[in-house]
């Protein structure tokens, strides 16, 4: 008897254990049946065919207002293909929509992001519309020198006597925002066009005080500045002793014949050797600091241009030659652009001693070239190299004689003042 119960038990167990099993077993199934048709779906998206047959027409891709898509079996390489891809799908597919120009500006602006140009710049149609209707006409301004760094404008020079040197603002000093606006970073073509206004207007910025060129941060404090046409020599000249002293703040449309003055002025008063300052030039014409450099060069090579379409090309001294005798040329932190070509230049040809710190380094050329569909892009078309090959471009111009300012004195010009006396022949 007990026996029998025993074997009773067992059964019942055995039973139990195979129902579970069953369960189980048809859980497991569902699972992987669910998980294949999820998987199915990535796999079957872009077969027509297929989801026809499921029942699934309207998610079925047209190549022809798709191209990207998988439909296509091809492999899109570029940027386009990929968003015409996405877009394609979106219109066709999503219950969504976007707004075209938004996306165009996020798009563009992430674009520039990932690239190694820090100058590239989109405009969209409003925002270029209005740079490009203020670029016309005079100039004034509030008594501010702007130069550029990574695609932000900052004060190189701050006038003496100026309304921006009487509220505070200092050598350094970059632009957030005009007027309010800081969506975006400020060039110095948008702040030179932010100020073309009637004398007496006043404008509002906002600046911020970096520690340095490459500081991130610093506090910002915001100015209301009365713009001005006052105007402010753009050389100067003085004999200290025997030694003719020439002060260029831009390389700007009449620079050559300006120098040129000075030259011949200061020879007459009995000058036998010379220093031209660029301490805090941004630089400006290219075809000036070439002019510049062909009066104090003969010949040869003034400097070498690098496009995307060729490796190199020159540009070459123009034999305007306007004297002979010895040179040192002053340069610092601030000397940028062409005005680095002009040290280069006077350096590679030895026909100067540089004096000073290195340059800033920005020997690039940006242009703005207009868009099909409205707006602009700026970015960077060709790279400055000395007359020996060096690049300016990230490195700068080394001088000869490095020697940094000193508080309450101008020391690095009296060094160049000695160093262009030691330079003249017995």
């Amino acid at each position: 008897m007990a026996k029998r119960n025993d074997t009773s038990k067992l059964a019942a167990s055995e039973r139990r254990t195979r129902s579970r099993n069953v369960r189980l077993a048809k859980a497991f199934t569902v699972v992987i049946a669910v998980s294949a048709a999820f998987a199915a779906g990535f796999f079957v998206r872009g077969e027509s065919s297929v989801l026809e047959s499921l029942g699934f027409e309207s998610l079925v891709v047209d190549a022809e207002r798709n191209p990207g898509s998988t439909t296509s079996g091809d492999t899109y390489d570029s940027l386009g293909a990929r968003v015409e891809e996405v877009e394609g799908i979106i219109e066709q597919d999503s219950l969504d929509s976007y707004d075209l120009s938004m996306a165009t500006t996020n798009m563009l602006d992430a674009l520039a992001d990932t690239t190694e140009d820090p100058y590239l710049r989109y405009y969209d149609a409003a925002r270029y519309a209005a740079l490009v209707q203020n670029s016309s006409g005079g100039y004034a301004g509030v008594g501010v020198l702007f130069s550029e760094y990574n695609g932000r404008a900052y004060a190189v020079d701050v006038f003496e006597g100026s309304a921006a040197q009487a509220a505070g603002v200092l050598e350094g000093d970059f632009v957030v925002a005009i007027d309010g606006d800081r969506d975006h970073d400020w060039t110095t073509t948008e702040v030179a066009a932010a100020l073309r206004r009637d004398e007496g207007e006043s404008v509002v910025i906002t600046w911020r005080r970096a520690a340095s060129l490459d500081d991130e941060g610093g506090e910002e404090y915001t100015t209301t500045l009365p713009i001005s046409n006052a105007t402010v020599k753009n050389v100067e000249h003085a004999l200290e002793g025997s030694v003719g002293y020439i002060k260029l703040k831009q390389i700007t449309q009449n620079a050559d014949d300006l120098v040129k003055e000075a030259v011949s002025d200061l020879e007459a008063q009995g000058a036998t050797s010379f220093v031209l300052d660029i301490r805090d030039n941004p630089g400006g014409y290219l075809t000036q600091a070439v002019d510049v450099a062909s009066l104090f060069v003969k010949s040869g090579t003034v400097v070498k241009i690098e496009t995307r379409e060729m490796d190199e090309s020159t540009k070459v001294a123009t034999g305007a030659l306007a004297t002979d005798k010895p040179l040192v040329v002053l340069v610092n932190g601030n000397t940028a652009a062409s005005a680095e070509v002009l040290a280069a230049a006077l350096k590679d040809n030895q026909r100067a001693t540089l004096v000073g710190e290195t340059t800033l380094g920005k020997g690039s050329v940006q242009v703005t070239r207009d868009l099909s569909f409205g707006g602009a892009l700026r970015y960077t078309a060709a790279y400055y190299k000395s007359p020996l090959g060096h690049d300016i471009d990230g490195v700068g111009v080394t001088p000869d004689v490095a020697v940094g300012l000193s508080d309450g004195e101008d020391n690095q010009k009296a060094l160049a003042i000695e160093t262009a006396q030691s330079l003249v022949k017995e």
